[in-house]
């Protein structure tokens, strides 16, 4: 039992880094085209992912049966985990409680955002040159981007930290010394992959969006 248990969290732990943390990198830089470089730059990054060798296989294996192996048993390690906050204020203790609280925000809001875009584009209602128009829709509604702003900032907590806790647990950085400057480096990187995600949603509000979802809108209201 125990043995299987210490293999369950080793597992949760690898996939939270690879391959859902490549993941995650490589949708921060893609939604970041759309701030840098405007609704051209974000439709060429998209279009280079779908046209991919064997996507569907890709994001198959490389995310959606990691995702929901790692947020399922995410849930249940928060449901059963103790805190010792209240005993022990430690800035590590407070960091374990913060994973898990984060680890639950990010389940639920990545599971409501692939509703919003893959789902949607599944299913025909979006295809893959409108998702930064529909990005635009979502977005400029006030309350939707205070849930986007929090569950951005909810990923990069939970997987900058993990990504600390990955490489003590698994033994790569052995010592208090090395644990310090692997903390500064993953602060330095929450605090970038932040930026980068909160700018990406300032861009999806830009006027370039703006205007194209107002053509969309039009285009459909005539064909309606």
């Amino acid at each position: 039992m125990k043995r299987g248990y210490f293999y369950s969290r080793k597992l949760h732990s690898l996939l939270g880094i690879i391959p859902l943390g490549f993941f995650i990198l490589e949708h921060m830089i893609t939604n970041y085209a759309a701030y840098d470089g405007g609704k051209a730059a974000f439709q060429d990054s998209v279009k280079f992912l779908n046209e991919l060798p064997l996507i569907f296989f890709l994001e198959l294996f490389g995310i959606w049966l990691p995702l929901l192996y790692h947020g399922v048993y995410g849930l249940y390690i928060a449901y059963t985990s103790r805190n010792n906050v209240g005993n022990y204020n430690y800035g590590r203790n407070i960091a374990f409680m913060m994973q898990r609280i984060t680890g639950v925000i990010t389940f639920i809001f990545v599971t409501w955002h692939l509703y919003q875009t893959r789902f949607q584009i599944a299913i025909g209602e979006v295809s893959h040159e409108e998702l930064g128009t529909h990005m635009n829709d979502i977005v400029t509604q006030p309350l939707m981007f205070v849930v986007y702003i929090i569950g951005v900032l909810a990923a990069s907590y939970h997987f900058t930290n993990g990504l600390w806790a990955f490489l003590v647990s698994w033994g790569i950085t052995v010592g208090p010394r090395a644990q310090k400057v692997s903390s500064m480096i993953c602060t330095g990187l929450f605090v970038l992959m932040s930026v980068l995600f909160i700018l990406s949603l300032i861009g999806f509000r830009s006027q370039e969006f703006e205007a194209a979802a107002a053509a969309v809108q039009q285009v459909q209201s005539v064909i309606g």
